[in-house]
């Protein structure tokens, strides 16, 4: 079975002389994973909850944050006790076709946090420096992806003391900023007692939960704890468990801080003053000076954004490749991921802005944290599972009354969850425009996805276990059966009459015998051999068919079997082509000495031909 994140994966050594020593070697993933629970999409629904309904969300943050200390103590579990990531765990355990669905869902949540994280960044950006706007804050953004390939090959400790630095700066700001502000601490208090006013607190209330228990952090923690090198123990792997819970605790706890400065800095500077329609970051950061008399807020709030929007781009785009190669087992090169990830959330924010304009920012922050609510159920059901599995876990499955309340809290965000979806599409369907249209698509889309939800919350207690089958990366593979063996009988070699020829047709005569048929290949590629394929007849036709017969005389009075042949047309195309039809049984072909951004320009044909023939290929 493949590691999780294999180029970081047991990188640092935990094996230290005191117990707080080995304590701070553990401390890292859940700082990394707290930065998801504050970034710009948190603001958004943090701003819009204070800014509309006073102090009265603040238990919704409480709540969330315990449900996510709870969760994430879980994906600590499963990644330090079994060695698999929530994705790998899924891979396995679950038919393809539900993987397919669940890596589709995964796919969107990134993309979706992705999104808040782009636009907080650019908003970031131009409200420090107003020439920027905010459309070329979100281009700029794709550089800063690159940030995290820089780190990564630095070393994890590296990569978690930028983003623990950055934690440290968003919560510094914030702190200042409720200096500034001065809430009043009995109303402070009485928004710790559940309450919700109307739909539209509803609709906030989870996109806060969606915001603060975000599903891509559910699958990063789980592979980030791996990161550490420990004994593989029962005694070790409980200091482990132990040591990550205090870690995620204390970085969680941060992250509260963080989130409630913002909303109660929302209800003491907005809601307080009648302002009760703040939902946009770019107003909220231009009211702070007059409403609060200061003009240092205003600038701490723009700084821990632009914090806030890098610090949690680095865990998204992270998470994605962890996804990725848990669920389809598949491995891009990390500067691709990272670059894909960025497009991915880029794209329609550039469009959103560009068609809505600036001011649809907002609510387009809200709604990405309200789509990451909607994908919790989906990996929240299986982690449970995974960690409450004896035939997984072992002897470190979790204990009753943890099972018993993480099934309350996956129970009380589904039913939010389909409440609200419920109302939204009742009132598309009686208020809307295209009741028609809702009908034939969302609501078959709502109903298959609310199906796969039951069968993902029932299939292990419907089954008697989990089918268990090994999916890790080279899954085929077999013991080798050695045969006798025996030279080639026809073998094709490319050539282009440069100095790779001399190379390669010796190597193939190394490979051959006497008896052996050396066939060799050459394909005209001009636009005449193109256009007319055999039926060119041109001077570089003449020229290269007399060199091809000039190596077939050498050869022969040398004593081998020689045929020659002409390809026409692309390369790529036209030597499969002839080796299939000559039936050849090896291929020889030299190397185009051309790489990087020449294969860019021109290609690769070694890359493209290999896909296509079924025939050993021997590069020389």
């Amino acid at each position: 079975m493949s590691k999780s994140l294999e180029e970081v994966n047991a990188s640092v050594n935990t094996e230290r002389r005191s117990s707080f020593r080995r304590l701070l070697a553990f401390f890292g993933p859940a700082y990394m994973i707290s930065v998801g629970y504050m970034d710009p999409g948190n603001w958004a629904t943090d701003i819009a909850g204070g800014s509309k309904f006073g102090y009265s969300l603040l238990w919704v943050l409480v709540m969330s944050n315990l449900i996510a200390l709870l969760l994430q103590s879980h994906c600590a579990r499963l990644g330090l006790v079994s060695g698999r990531d929530l994705a790998q765990a899924s891979r396995e355990n679950y038919p393809r076709l539900v993987n397919f669905f669940l890596y589709f869902l995964a796919e969107i949540a990134i993309a979706a946090c992705d999104l808040a994280e782009v636009l907080g960044m650019a908003i970031g950006l131009h409200l420090l420096f107003p020439s920027i706007s905010i459309l070329t804050g979100v281009c700029i953004t794709v550089l800063d992806s690159f940030i995290l390939l820089f780190l990564l090959n630095q070393g994890i400790r590296k990569l978690e003391a930028f983003i623990i630095s950055l934690v440290a700066l968003i919560g510094i700001s914030f702190l200042m900023q409720l200096f500034i502000a001065k809430p009043e601490i009995p109303e402070v208090v009485s928004g710790l007692i559940p309450f919700i006013e109307n739909d539209e607190a509803l609709y906030i209330a989870i996109g806060i939960i969606g915001a603060t228990v975000m599903p891509h952090n559910l699958y990063l923690h789980s592979s980030l704890v791996q990161t550490r090198s420990f004994k593989r123990t029962n005694t070790e792997i409980k200091k482990a468990i132990r040591f990550n819970i205090v870690d995620s605790a204390i970085a969680l706890n941060m992250a509260l801080f963080v989130n409630a400065a913002i909303l109660i800095l929302a209800a003491s500077a907005f809601f307080m003053n009648g302002q009760h329609e703040v939902t946009e970051i770019q107003d909220a950061h231009s009211l702070l000076a007059p409403m609060l008399g200061s003009t240092l807020a205003p600038i701490l709030f723009a700084v821990a954004l632009i914090a806030a929007g890098q610090s949690s781009t680095i865990t998204g785009t992270l998470a994605g490749q962890v996804v990725m190669e848990g669920y389809l087992n598949l491995r891009l090169r990390p500067w691709i991921r990272r670059l894909l990830t960025r497009l991915i959330a880029i794209i329609p924010a550039f469009i959103a802005i560009w068609v809505l304009g600036e001011s649809a920012t907002g609510k387009l922050l809200i709604f990405s944290q309200v789509v990451l609510s909607l994908q919790l159920g989906f990996a929240i059901i299986p982690l449970i599972h995974f960690v409450s599995d004896g035939k997984i876990m072992g002897e470190f499955k979790i204990p009753k009354w943890q099972k018993i309340m993480s099934w309350v809290a996956a129970l009380a965000i589904i039913s939010l969850n389909i409440k609200m979806v419920y109302n939204e599409i009742t009132d598309l369907l009686v208020n809307g425009s295209h009741p028609v249209l809702v009908s034939f698509t969302l609501v078959p889309i709502c109903i298959f996805c609310f199906m796969m939800l039951i069968y993902i919350l029932l299939q292990p207690f419907i089954m008697n276990r989990f089918k268990k089958t090994e999916k890790a990366f080279h899954s085929d593979f077999r013991p080798l059966l050695l045969t006798e063996l025996s030279p080639s009988n026809r073998i094709a070699i490319t050539v282009d009459f440069s100095s790779s020829d001399n190379k390669a047709i010796n190597k193939a005569l190394q490979m051959g015998t006497k008896a052996s048929t050396f066939i060799l290949i050459h394909v005209l590629e001009s636009t005449g051999a193109v256009v007319y394929g055999e039926e060119t007849r041109d001077l570089e036709r003449d020229e290269d068919g007399a060199k091809l017969i000039e190596y077939q005389k050498l050869l022969q009075q040398a004593g081998f079997l020689v045929d020659i042949q002409l390809g026409f047309g692309d390369a790529k195309k036209a030597i499969p082509k002839l080796v299939k039809e000559l039936n050849c049984d090896t291929l020889v072909m030299g190397t185009h000495g051309h790489r990087t951004l020449k294969d860019l320009l021109l290609g690769s044909t070694i890359d493209s031909i290999r896909h296509e023939i079924k025939i050993p290929m021997v590069l020389v």
